[in-house]
This record gives structure tokens, sequence and C-alpha cells, in this order.
């Protein structure tokens, strides 16, 4: 299945435009169900997140840490992407879920665990399946990353 394209909140850009992404900054990926439904107008940090998948199977509360999140600047284009990350389920399945959500961790700019992006894992806008025992849940960001900001010309 495709997941849908990122979804970078209105609030976001600014975060990004003041330079989020930086070597001492830690980024997350947490996994939440349907009972979350984003407003990118006001999303603006974790807090504004609810209904992360349950811990377990591999999962743990809050996310898995990203890494070699690099910030690149072409002419007056900023890009914000990472490694791909995988869990591998274990003990059991890890959950079901729908929306995958990018944040920083820590206070930056003022705002405490500020929210990169967020997408559908599905782009049709169904749940992705539980991932059973032995099995891989894998996020690999698009080639043209996680997120991108331009200067308008």
């Amino acid at each position: 299945m495709a997941a849908g394209p990122f979804i970078i909140p209105d609030k976001a850009v600014l975060n990004i435009a003041l330079g989020l992404p930086n070597a001492a900054n830690t980024f997350k990926l947490s996994y939440h169900t349907s009972g979350w439904t984003p407003n990118p107008a006001t999303l603006e940090v974790f807090a504004d997140v609810s209904n992360e998948i349950a811990a377990g199977g591999g999962y743990a509360a809050g996310g898995i840490t990203l890494a070699n999140d690099t910030l690149t600047i072409s002419g007056s284009t900023v890009k914000f992407t990472c490694d791909a990350a995988e869990l591998t389920a274990t003990g059991g399945p890890i959950a079901a879920w729908r929306y995958g959500v990018v944040r920083a961790v820590g206070t930056i700019n003022g705002k405490v665990d500020p929210v990169v992006a967020y997408f559908l894992g599905d782009s049709t806008g169904i749940d992705v399946p539980a991932t059973t025992v032995g099995n891989k849940l894998t996020f690999t960001p698009n080639a043209a990353g996680i997120c991108t900001v331009a200067k308008a010309a």
C-alpha cells in the first residue's frame, strides 16, 4: 500500500524556517489511530496530537527515533529528511494505525516537541493493519524528503 504525502502543518513552516532541524535535535516518528483528526491550521506541537497506538510488539510509547536527519539548503529551498526506520514486531503485533507524525524532541523556538509533518499510512485513508509478529513496519521517506520549504519567487 502507498502512504499518503507528508502534510506540513501551517505553524511548522515557521519552525522549519527558523532552523528546526539541526545536528543537536532528535526526531521521532509516532503512529496514531483514526481517533485523531489532524488540523493543519492549528497543529504545532506533539501535545496537539492524540490517540497514539499502544506500546507493544516492539513499538515504544512516544515513537521511534529517526537516524541521520539532515537539513540541506539549495538556493532558496530547505529540505529535511532522514534514513528509513523499521520495527520488527516481537512478542505481539504492532497495533493498526492511520497517521504517522514526525516531531522534534525538546524545546525549540519556545515550542515543546514541535511537529514537523504528518502523513496518512495508506493514501486511501484506511487504517494500516496491525504488523504481525516477525514482520517489519518500515518507514521510508520520499526521495524529495519529509518536507521541503521554498521561498516564493
